[in-house]
């Protein structure tokens, strides 16, 4: 079956970049949530573990906004497959703690989208899951 595209590349990129991120490093749920299918799977690949439904990726957003105090999503080098709905991301995740520590990640994610949401998401830490 053909893929119908629904976003183009440039749309692709800020719909990850700025969409998303920029909704998670406000930590505005609503937001972050209305970028996946209710079905969706969010896979933190490094550390095999997988959320999967909108009801559990809340779930783990409710917990990675609450263990941090500032969360910025910076610096992308992004890989589009426009014709697929497929894009990829690597970039630097800073996390700022309550008491004021950095923990900074390196990170590569892999999206699928269909009809213009997050389908599947792969991420790739490079650090302890932060997503659980």
């Amino acid at each position: 079956m053909q893929y119908a595209p629904t976003l183009r590349r440039d749309e692709l990129i800020a719909f990850a970049t700025q969409t998303y991120f920029g909704s998670v490093d406000a930590k505005d749920m609503a937001a972050t949530l209305a970028c996946f299918h209710d079905e969706a799977l969010f896979t933190v690949q490094t550390s095999f573990t997988t959320h999967a439904g909108k009801p559990a990726i809340e779930r783990m957003f409710v917990d990675f906004f609450g263990a941090w105090e500032k969360i910025v999503h910076r610096d992308f080098i992004c890989t589009v497959d426009d014709t697929n709905g497929r894009i990829a991301a690597s970039f630097i995740a800073d996390l700022t703690a309550a008491d004021g520590s950095v923990t900074t990640l390196n990170n590569t994610n892999f999206w699928r989208l269909r009809d213009g949401k997050f389908q599947e998401v792969h991420v790739y830490m490079s650090g302890a899951n932060v997503l659980v």
